[in-house]
């Protein structure tokens, strides 16, 4: 990671320390710490101070504004965690299995409510700032239901999962991009490209995201193997399935995900046809395809050059998923 990209992330670590989060009530306040806590790559607040670094440098109050959409983010990882009843969390307990599920939705509901506060340092860009955040907290939010709502159907439709994933993952790091472009006064043609950057670097970085769901190294990607499978979620992986797969291995992939219970052995099976059909192999074509798209992008930015390649290094590490 460049020295830019470091210090930005310090400085945002910093920021989420210094957030005012009283002692009591312990059990609303000690789980936003100890989630916050965790860590994380700070991916959106870095992408948005080094997208306002093509224009100017970023001010401790812009960093204020930046740390707004990891709270955001927060949120939605502790909500979705009970929602999938997922045991982890980068390799540690989530806030509803360590707590409960009660405190986790309070808790969580208070990081968004933490992230309407740092949206306020933004100042002049307020107005601006404050409804196209909460036009993406909706899309979130529309992305998750769909998200949800794909587990029943039989047979959903690839345009249908990337408008998912668009909605769920993209539209935020969009914002992100787009946020620290408009802190650093950036003209409007210059707003949009960024927000298209970060469209296309979240589906990508979805992409990726339900590849290493089944794929991935649990001591690194701090999640159990094959959490989607066992919560019968639909992925790309699936899609791309029902594409190439045989009869034989569709008909197989269709009788497990119809079973109300799953467990190691179910994810095991659908990891053998997975691995079969090389998926592994047609997910990295994917995401190199995204992610190689974005290079042209950022050239055609206005901004200082090197704040350019800053940008260009970060997210070729978040490519390779290094970061």
């Amino acid at each position: 990671m460049s020295q830019r990209a470091k210090y930005f992330r310090e400085k945002i670590e910093a920021e989420l320390v210094a957030i005012d989060l009283p002692a009591n009530p312990s059990n609303l306040y000690d789980p936003m710490r100890y989630f916050l806590n965790l860590g994380g790559k700070r991916m959106r607040p870095v992408l948005a101070l080094l997208a306002e670094e093509l224009f100017t440098e970023p001010s401790e109050s812009d960093i204020k504004v930046a740390s707004a959409i990891e709270l955001f983010h927060n949120f939605t990882l502790l909500h979705d965690d009970i929602m999938d009843v997922a045991p982890l969390r980068r390799g540690q307990q989530t806030v509803h299995e360590k707590w409960n599920e009660n405190i986790g939705i309070l808790s969580g509901d208070a990081l968004m409510v933490k992230s309407y506060q740092q949206l306020a340092f933004s100042g002049a860009h307020f107005m601006e700032v404050f409804k196209r955040f909460n036009t993406t907290a909706l899309e979130v939010c529309e992305g998750q239901q769909m998200d949800m709502d794909f587990e029943k159907k039989p047979d959903p439709a690839t345009e249908d999962y990337l408008e998912m994933i668009r909605l769920k993952t993209a539209v935020l790091i969009g914002y992100s991009l787009w946020l620290g472009g408009k802190l650093g006064g950036a003209s409007e043609g210059d707003l949009q490209n960024l927000y298209r950057v970060g469209i296309t670097v979240g589906l990508g970085f979805q992409i990726m995201d339900d590849f290493l769901d089944v794929f991935g190294d649990p001591e690194s990607f701090g999640k159990t193997p094959g959490g989607d499978i066992l919560a019968g979620k639909k992925t790309i992986l699936w899609m791309l399935s029902m594409d190439i797969g045989t009869a034989d291995q569709i008909k197989k992939l269709k009788s497990i995900y119809s079973q109300t219970q799953r467990d190691s052995k179910t994810v095991d099976e659908v990891m053998e046809v997975f691995s079969a059909l090389r998926i592994d192999q047609k997910i990295d074509e994917l995401i190199r395809e995204k992610f190689d798209s974005v290079g042209s992008m950022i050239k055609d930015l206005n901004g200082k050059e090197e704040a350019k390649e800053e940008l260009r290094a970060y997210l070729q590490l978040l490519a390779r998923r290094t970061i």
